[in-house]
């Protein structure tokens, strides 16, 4: 992750001449690292990159939406019935705020950077909950977070350069 991101700094010209095939990589690079079940791989990371490029908001929603539909490999394992987390205190969390609140549990962890939205998958799979519900959840959660994580990003990395530029001249 860290040898791409570089990559894409150093290359940051030529990556712009790709256009809307920086969209599709961001939705690529969300959809391949959300597909990892409890193990969590920074995919996010390739986003803030490619939002200093390309337009930051729709980077956000290409990667939520990369995101979320990576994110079935969770439900779909829940739905299998071969759920073999249940004795986490996660999962057993989850279970509880997906009884009581749904749809909004699924937006909260999707939203909620803290929260482990694999558990989330995983339970509302097993639960049978609607799987359009929960993509409708968790691509909203994601983003929300995505586009207020993406802009604080870009503002954060645009300030550091204007900084560091009289020291790069």
């Amino acid at each position: 992750i860290v040898i791409v991101v570089v990559v894409i700094f150093l290359l940051r010209d030529q990556v712009a001449t790709l256009g809307n095939y920086g969209y599709l990589g961001a939705f690529l690079i969300s959809f391949i690292s959300s597909l990892t079940i409890v193990l969590p791989v920074p995919g996010f990371v390739v986003l803030i990159s490619l939002a200093t490029i390309f337009n930051p908001i729709l980077v956000a929603l290409a990667g939520s939406t990369g995101g979320i539909l990576g994110e079935m490999s969770g439900y779909l394992l829940g739905h299998s019935g071969r759920v073999v987390i249940q004795n986490n205190k996660w999962y057993q969390r989850a279970e509880k705020w997906m009884h009581r609140w749904g749809f909004w549990a699924i937006f909260a962890f999707a939203f909620i950077p803290l929260l482990p939205f694999d558990v989330a998958g995983i339970v509302s799979g097993s639960l049978r909950f609607p799987l359009w519900k929960f993509l409708l959840a968790g691509w909203l959660g994601k983003s929300i977070k995505f586009i207020g994580l993406v802009m604080l990003a870009v503002w954060g990395l645009n300030n550091i350069l204007k900084f560091l530029m009289p020291f790069l001249d």
